[in-house]
């Protein structure tokens, strides 16, 4: 899940009550940008805790912001002023002003963000902007509170083909691959989906309700369960076996999603099912491990809440440093994820299965893997020496490692794809 901080907090409720994409900027101070930052910027404010992922396109003396995690694209900013190397530029959301203050260093700009009085560093590098998704490969279908939007990559060759459907992470984890909450792109998922199309096997990938194209179909976080989003998987997979362009329909699943993709496999069907780095054990067994390295009388109080919700009871009381975790607004989706157990949803699939690790992941161990293969009769066990979580080859070290998540350029493991695909195909 994803951690968020009071001063996250803040700034996101600012921004999700503008509610804006872009639009015109008639009041826009027009100072002449230089031509040595006009162009495409990315980068992060730094909140403690949660990093804010955003962007910047300066052009011809005017500005547009982007920040993906809070649905805002293309807002324009008011003022532009470049003075070289000082550059400031600010934008007002529903009356709350974002002030930029910061130097051009080569290709870098580094400065602080004002907010209600509150400064923020932040860092922008030069970058590429994202080209949008040909509207060929863009499909629709009707779920809970809408339409949701996929991407689909159809092999070259003549059809029928073999369809898979892609279903990414936990928290705000996009059809790429890519955490809203991160600075940078692995774009791990794109990858696979773009190497299996070129192996003739279809994919279908979405950003989850809430996320990217499908950000419209957020809910409340109090409203949000685990089940709407296995019912959207099951939505899809419908999808797919009513589209007479298919054969054999899948599901690869990764991390929250391989159990989110099991969960649907078994509520709808389906020909076969993949894990990559999926958890082999309930949600509060995740999370007393991953918590364990916290002072002996925090880690106390969240094992005593996860007591509690999994007694299907709430905790009001709920300790500053623990409430990026266990907010009261998060603990009913924290209940319904923990209701599942991979283990027992694995020994009724009724689909061939291949369960992935990577020795190298640094958030799911690969003997996760191992308890899933285990527990399915008849399945495959694929453990990929050197694979990281982001499915990336890296060598045992976590600098590294981490730096993997935010590389583009890095390819995926060595065999990964092979092994699917040949898996799918037979």
């Amino acid at each position: 899940m994803t951690k968020w901080t009071a001063a996250f907090l803040a700034l996101a409720g600012i921004l999700l009550a503008a509610g804006c994409s872009g639009g015109n900027n008639e009041d826009a101070e027009k100072n002449g940008t230089n031509a040595e930052i006009e162009g495409f910027w990315q980068g992060a404010i730094e909140v403690p805790g949660q990093p804010i992922p955003f962007s910047i396109e300066f052009t011809e003396g005017e500005g547009s912001l982007s920040i993906p995690l809070q649905g805002v694209e293309n807002y324009p900013l008011s003022t532009v002023k470049f003075d070289d190397p000082e550059v400031a530029f600010d934008a007002n959301l529903q009356g709350e002003r974002l002030v930029f203050e910061g130097k051009l260093n080569a290709e870098k700009i580094t400065g602080t963000m004002t907010q209600r009085n509150q400064k923020f560093p932040f860092e922008l590098e030069r970058g590429e902007k994202e080209q949008a998704a040909d509207p060929e490969k863009i499909v629709e279908m009707a779920v809970e509170g809408g339409m949701m939007q996929a991407l689909e990559e159809i092999p070259d060759q003549d059809g029928p083909h073999p369809v898979a459907i892609l279903i990414a992470g936990s928290g705000p984890t996009d059809k790429d691959g890519n955490s809203l909450t991160l600075a940078g792109k692995n774009n791990s998922l794109k990858m696979l989906a773009e190497e299996l199309k070129a192996k003739g096997i279809a994919v279908i990938r979405y950003d989850k309700r809430g996320v990217g194209d499908n950000a419209a179909l957020a809910k409340a976080e109090s409203e949000l369960r685990f089940d709407d989003y296995a019912e959207d998987a099951a939505a899809w997979i419908r999808f797919a076996k009513e589209d007479k362009r298919f054969t054999d329909v899948s599901v690869i699943g990764h991390s929250e999603g391989a159990l989110v993709g099991l969960v649907a496999a078994n509520q709808q069907g389906l020909d076969s099912y993949i894990s990559l780095a999926g958890v082999g054990r309930t949600a509060d067994d995740l999370l007393r491990e991953q918590l364990s390295t916290l002072p002996a009388d925090q880690f106390e109080e969240a094992q005593a809440i996860l007591d509690q919700l999994a007694q299907g009871k709430t905790v009001d009381e709920v300790s500053p440093e623990l409430q990026q975790i266990f907010r009261p607004s998060v603990q009913p989706y924290l209940q319904s994820w923990m209701a599942y157990d991979p283990i027992a949803q694995a020994e009724t699939l009724n689909a061939e299965a291949l369960f992935v690790g990577g020795t190298h992941d640094l958030q799911v161990p690969a003997d996760d893997a191992r308890l899933l293969h285990e527990a399915k009769a008849g399945s495959e066990l694929l453990i990929v020496d050197g694979m990281n979580h982001v499915l990336k080859s890296v060598p045992d070290d976590e600098e590294t490692n981490l730096a993997a998540y935010a590389d583009p350029e890095l390819p995926l493991a060595d065999g990964l794809v092979d092994a699917i695909a040949e898996f799918l195909k037979n």
